[in-house]
Parts: C-alpha cells; sequence; structure tokens
C-alpha cells in the first residue's frame, strides 16, 4: 500500500469532519481553505448547495496576504458580509487543518465581527 499524502490525509479528516458538520439557511457552514500563500472561507447552507458569503486573502480591496493578521481580516470581512445576508449564528468547519495559527485567526475574526459559533 502506497503511502498516503498530506493532502489525501486532510482530506479524510475533512470527510470525518462533515459527517456531523453540516450547514443550513439559519445557521450555515463556515468552511476554510489554507493555501500556502492565501485563506479563503465561505458560508455554505447544505441543504440547498449554495454559498451565502466569501473572503478570501486573494481580493484586491482587502489587500492583505495569507498571515495571521490578514486570516484575522478575512474573518471580519466574511462576518460583516453574512451580517449584510442576515446571517448571525454559523458552524465552523476546519477543513480538516488543525485548530491552529492561520485558521484559529480566521475564526477569532469572524467572532469579532459578530459571528457566533
Amino acid at each position: 500500500m502506497a503511502k498516503q499524502t498530506r493532502d489525501e490525509l486532510r482530506h479524510a479528516r475533512h470527510a470525518r469532519i462533515r459527517k456531523r458538520v453540516t450547514g443550513t439557511a439559519e445557521r450555515p457552514r463556515l468552511s476554510v481553505f489554507r493555501s500556502l500563500k492565501h485563506i479563503s472561507a465561505q458560508l455554505i447552507d447544505d441543504t440547498t448547495g449554495t454559498t451565502i458569503a466569501a473572503a478570501s486573502s486573494i481580493e484586491k480591496d482587502l489587500s492583505v496576504s495569507g498571515n495571521i493578521d490578514g486570516a484575522k481580516a478575512v474573518g471580519g470581512l466574511l462576518a460583516e458580509r453574512a451580517k449584510e445576508k442576515g446571517v448571525e449564528a454559523v458552524v465552523f468547519d476546519r477543513g480538516g487543518f488543525r485548530y491552529h495559527g492561520r485558521v484559529e485567526a480566521l475564526a477569532n475574526g469572524a467572532r469579532e465581527g459578530g459571528l457566533k459559533f
């Protein structure tokens, strides 16, 4: 049997998490993706399969990188966009990443922006 890559292991962790975590229209799933340079997040209603709001460190108007400060800014921007859509509470989906560093900073930024989870 071939050794699994880090990405394959992350996908397996994410699948385990997704068995339990689902988003609804009232309480969407806050899904996080972290690449080497950037971080992005979106609010997903799994009942209809639609994205309610999204934010990323790639956006021109945000002008941040994917570091901890940038992740916090992305979380705040996502919370602001969620408020505009009438979303107050979310379910956090760390995407198989450790709740540490940039993922934690994004969550804290979203909490400071007013999202409850």
